[in-house]
C-alpha cells in the first residue's frame, strides 16, 4: 500500500482532505501541529476525528510560533477580526504552510512516502499567499530539489484536492465520504469546548459553505 502524509489542523478542510486521501487507497500518516496557536480547541478535535478513521498514524509536532507573532492566531494581543477586511488579513501567520509542509516532507521521506496532502483552497479563502496553486507548484519544485527521493527519481508530490472547490463542493465531497463535520472546529476563535464565534473569517466562509450546500450546519457557536 502507498502511503501519504495528510496535514490535519482539525478544520472541515483538512478532515475532507483526509476522507480523500483515505479513499484514494493510501496508508495515511496524519501530521498536526501544536504551533502556539490561539487555541487548542482544533487540536482535541483531531483526536475525536482520527477516532472516526480505521489505521491512520498520527503525530503532533511542537513548535513556538507564538515567540514570532505576527498574526491574531499565534498572538493573543491582536484581536481576531470580526468583519470582512481587504488584503491578507490579520489572520495569516507567517510562512506557516512552508514550515508545515517541509516538516511533512521529513516525515514523507522517512516513510518513504509517495504523497503529501494538503487542504489548501484558492476559491473560498482568506486571501493568504500560501494557498495559491503558484505557491503549490512553487513547492513542488523545491521537493523534487531538496530530498534524497526527488533526486533519486521518486517524486513525494503534493497533493491538493480541495484547491479548485467552493466551500460547498467540498462539504458534499466530504458528505459523500462519510464524514462527520460535528466533529471539526474552523474557528479562528473557538473556546475552550470549541465552540464558535460565528463572525470571523472561518466561521463566516463555513457557514456560507453548508447553507449553499443545503445541508444542515452542525457547528456549535457560543
Amino acid at each position: 500500500m502507498t502511503r501519504a502524509v495528510i496535514l490535519l489542523s482539525g478544520g472541515l478542510d483538512s478532515v475532507t482532505t483526509l476522507a480523500i486521501a483515505k479513499a484514494a487507497g493510501y496508508q495515511c500518516f496524519a501530521l498536526s501541529f501544536d504551533y502556539g496557536q490561539r487555541h487548542r480547541a482544533e487540536l482535541d478535535a483531531v483526536q475525536r476525528i482520527l477516532a472516526q478513521f480505521d489505521d491512520v498514524k498520527h503525530k503532533v509536532i511542537h513548535l513556538d510560533l507564538d515567540q514570532i507573532g505576527g498574526s491574531a492566531l499565534t498572538d493573543k494581543n491582536i484581536d481576531v477580526p470580526v468583519t470582512p477586511s481587504s488584503g491578507i488579513p490579520i489572520t495569516y501567520v507567517p510562512a506557516r504552510n512552508t514550515i508545515f509542509l517541509s516538516l511533512a516532507l521529513g516525515w514523507a521521506e522517512v516513510l518513504s512516502a509517495d504523497a503529501i496532502y494538503i487542504g489548501v483552497n484558492a476559491v473560498d479563502y482568506s486571501g493568504y499567499p500560501d494557498c495559491r496553486p503558484e505557491y503549490i507548484e512553487a513547492f513542488q519544485v523545491l521537493a523534487n530539489l531538496a530530498t534524497k527521493q526527488g533526486v533519486e527519481g521518486k517524486t513525494i508530490t503534493l497533493e491538493t484536492p480541495l484547491i479548485d472547490l467552493s466551500k460547498a463542493e467540498i462539504i458534499k465531497r466530504g458528505i459523500e465520504l462519510g464524514v462527520d463535520y460535528s466533529l471539526t472546529v474552523s474557528c479562528y476563535a473557538a473556546d475552550d469546548e470549541g465552540r464558535a464565534c460565528g463572525v470571523c473569517d472561518s466561521c463566516r466562509l463555513r457557514a456560507a459553505g453548508f447553507a449553499d450546500a443545503k445541508v444542515n450546519d452542525p457547528t456549535i457557536y457560543t
